[in-house]
């Protein structure tokens, strides 16, 4: 069990700061001459942080090795980072121990390789639309805006990239005074998909409005009991294996939001390939996939995934399951 703090090339900015390195979690167990890993990234929104992950993961250790196996262990672990790393770690053991891949071993499509939105950070109208010509390259941009001037950074956006797909993360950031007027800026510019409008417990008026673009919950939904009621409010969900405590409980969280209706978005936070690598398991089910994690490092872990611009390959079995 490690802390690991990982560069990231600039900045990282949303609408709850900036930040300039990836601080991430990594779990590793061993059974029979055999190594399994995980990784997480404790998440300050939710009162995680690395020390604290840590501790809860080494807390686990009597337990494992008086055999406490992945599926009990969703029960041991609430669900977030700590639970992640400690599930993802466990699936690359038993991948390891029965000589198969991991989608093997659990019945599951094996993953293709897939186009991944690519981050553009908040910034001014100005900063954003350079960051942007220089990715418009890349067939999908995902967007964070923050607010006040949405509107004039969505608009410099799509200006300098007129061919890429869009999709736009708020992070928790509009109100219900300017929802309306937002969604129709990013309706405008030809957006997707907008992610997160309004903050998580207080997004009741994504009900009330004509929503001209779908709408994705991440901050408003965690794992399967979260589905519940936000039919109303959102159009898909981002499923992201910090927030679900793991693969295990990511991948029947996808299962029942196909059942319910919801388009899917796979979502990472910055952290290297061997958080991305788990999360590939999903993209076969997903409408979006945003794993663009490690293309936002200035240095990515050894063996990690294949990045071909914007088309990431599902992981070798050096780096994980």
């Amino acid at each position: 069990m490690a802390i690991e703090r990982w560069p990231i090339a600039g900045s990282f900015t949303i609408s709850r700061g900036a930040k300039t390195e990836a601080a991430t979690v990594v779990a590793t167990v061993s059974q029979g001459g055999h190594r399994g890993r995980g990784e997480c990234v404790p998440y300050p929104r939710y009162g995680e942080t690395p020390e604290a992950t840590l501790e809860a993961l080494r807390a686990m250790q009597e337990p494992l090795a008086r055999g406490l196996d992945r599926m009990a262990l969703q029960a041991a672990m609430p669900a977030g980072a700590a639970r992640n790393a400690l599930d993802c770690a466990l699936m690359d053991l038993e991948a390891r121990i029965a000589g198969q891949r991991i989608w093997t071993l659990l019945g599951r499509p094996e993953p293709r390789p897939c186009t991944t939105a690519y981050t553009i950070s908040l910034g001014t109208p100005d900063v954003m639309a350079s960051a942007t010509a220089r990715a418009a390259r890349r067939p999908l941009l995902k967007i964070k805006l923050g607010g006040d001037g949405d509107g004039e950074r969505i608009a410099a956006v799509r200006k300098a990239a007129p061919e890429s797909e869009l999709i736009v993360d708020a992070n928790e950031a509009w109100t219900p005074d300017n929802l309306e007027q937002n969604l129709a800026a990013c309706a405008q510019a030809g957006v997707t998909l907008v992610e997160q409008p309004l903050p998580a417990g207080r997004d009741e008026a994504l009900a009330r409005v004509r929503r001209p673009i779908a709408v994705c919950a991440d901050e408003s939904v965690h794992d399967r009991a979260s589905l519940k009621g936000l039919r109303e409010r959102y159009d898909a969900v981002n499923i992201k294996l910090d927030k679900t405590g793991g693969l295990t409980e990511a991948m029947a969280m996808a299962d029942a939001a196909h059942a319910l209706g919801f388009e899917i978005m796979v979502g990472c936070m910055v952290a290297t390939s061997l958080a991305m690598a788990p999360a590939m398991l999903l993209a076969p089910q997903a409408r979006f996939v945003d794993l663009d994690g490690p293309l936002l490092l200035a240095k990515d872990r050894d063996d990690g995934l294949r990045y071909d611009g914007s088309l990431v390959y599902p992981p070798e079995a050096a780096l994980w399951g």
